[in-house]
C-alpha cells in the first residue's frame, strides 16, 4: 500500500505544567517535547512506525525547524520528496502548554502567510490519500486526479475549501465543531435526539461515510441504517495534543489492512485514547503492538 498524506506541517514544542500559567508572571517548565507537527504530519510519522509506505506533502521554511521536520521524518522512514523547503517562508509553530493534572492543553500557532503547493507530481498511484483540508489546491487536484483512490479528509474547522473537500472525499473525518457548525445546530448529550439531528443534517450536505469524533466520548457514525456512538476507552488523560491525528493515522492504517468499517473506527478510538495517557504529540503515539493488545481485549 502507497499512503500519501497532504496538508500543514509545524514543529510543535510541548511544555508539560500543573497549572495554567497567570499573566505577567514567569514560569519554569522541566519537561519539554519538540516535535514535527500537523494533523497529517504526525499521523504519517504513526504510519511509518507501523511499517506503512507512506509519503507526506506539504511546506515549511528553509530553516532551523524546517531542517529538523525533515530530519524528523526521515529518521522515521517518512518519503519527503513533496515536501517542500522554501527558502523564503518561516517555518509554522506551535507551542502548547500541556497541563498534565487535567489533561488539557492550550496551544500558541504561529503561521505565516504562504502560498499554496504546487501540484503534486506522482510517479505511482497512491492507495490511500489523507489530507487535513490545508493546501486546498494541490489536495482538491490530487482527488481529482485519483478518483478511485480511498481518500480521508480530517476536518476539524468549516470553511469553504474544507467543506468543498469534504464532499470529494470517500470518508469525512470531522470534529464535533466542524459538524455543529455545518448544522447549524448543538450537541446536548442530555438530549441524543441532537446527536441524530446533527448527524441527519450532515448527510444532507455530504454523501460519503461520515465519522463525528466525540473526544473523550468516542465518536458518531453510520452503520446499516442505524446512527451509532463507537465509545471510546476508559483511561487516565495526562495529554490529549495529537489524540485526533493518532486517530486519523490509526484509521487509515485499519484501512489499509481492510479492516470493516465499525472495526476501523473501534481500532482507531483506542489508538487517540492511548495515546492521551501519555505527554507529548509524536511522542505519544502508541506502537502497534499496545494498540492491536487492547483491541484484542475491548469487546
Amino acid at each position: 500500500m502507497k499512503i500519501l498524506c497532504i496538508g500543514h506541517v509545524t514543529y510543535d514544542v510541548t511544555f508539560e505544567t500543573t497549572s495554567f500559567p497567570l499573566e505577567n508572571t514567569k514560569n519554569r517548565y522541566h519537561n519539554k517535547e519538540e516535535y514535527v507537527g500537523g494533523p497529517v504530519a504526525i499521523a504519517s510519522v504513526l504510519l511509518a512506525r507501523w511499517g506503512e509506505e507512506v509519503e507526506l506533502a506539504g511546506q515549511a521554511g528553509l530553516d532551523e525547524n524546517g531542517r529538523k521536520i525533515q530530519k524528523e521524518l526521515v529518521l522515521n522512514k517518512v518519503g519527503i520528496s513533496n515536501l517542500s523547503l522554501d527558502n523564503n517562508l518561516s517555518t509554522s509553530n506551535s507551542f502548547i502548554l500541556a497541563n498534565s493534572s487535567n489533561g488539557k492543553r492550550t496551544i500558541y500557532s504561529y503561521t505565516p502567510k504562504k502560498g499554496q503547493l504546487k501540484p503534486l507530481k506522482l510517479d505511482y498511484t497512491p492507495d490511500i490519500i489523507l489530507l487535513d483540508g490545508y493546501e486546498y489546491e494541490a489536495s482538491k487536484k490530487l482527488l481529482e486526479e485519483f478518483p478511485n483512490t480511498i481518500s480521508i479528509l480530517d476536518a476539524s474547522r468549516e470553511n469553504l475549501e474544507t467543506v468543498e473537500l469534504a464532499k470529494m472525499v470517500k470518508y469525512l473525518i470531522c470534529s464535533q465543531e466542524f459538524a455543529e457548525s455545518v448544522a447549524a445546530t448543538k450537541i446536548d448529550f442530555n438530549n441524543l435526539s441532537t446527536l441524530s439531528e446533527v448527524y441527519t443534517k450532515m448527510e444532507e450536505t455530504f454523501k460519503n461515510e461520515i465519522i463525528i469524533t466525540l473526544e473523550e466520548r468516542g465518536c458518531l457514525y453510520k452503520e446499516n441504517g442505524q446512527i451509532k456512538i463507537m465509545p471510546s476507552i476508559k483511561v487516565k488523560i495526562v495529554d490529549t495534543t495529537a489524540a485526533g491525528d493518532i486517530f486519523h493515522g490509526a484509521f487509515v492504517y485499519a484501512l489499509a489492512h481492510k479492516f470493516n468499517f465499525e472495526k476501523t473506527i473501534k481500532f482507531a478510538n483506542i489508538a487517540g485514547a492511548l495515546s492521551v495517557t501519555r505527554f507529548g504529540g509524536c511522542l505519544s503515539i502508541p506502537t502497534l503492538k499496545e494498540v492491536q493488545k487492547v483491541y484484542d481485549q475491548v469487546k
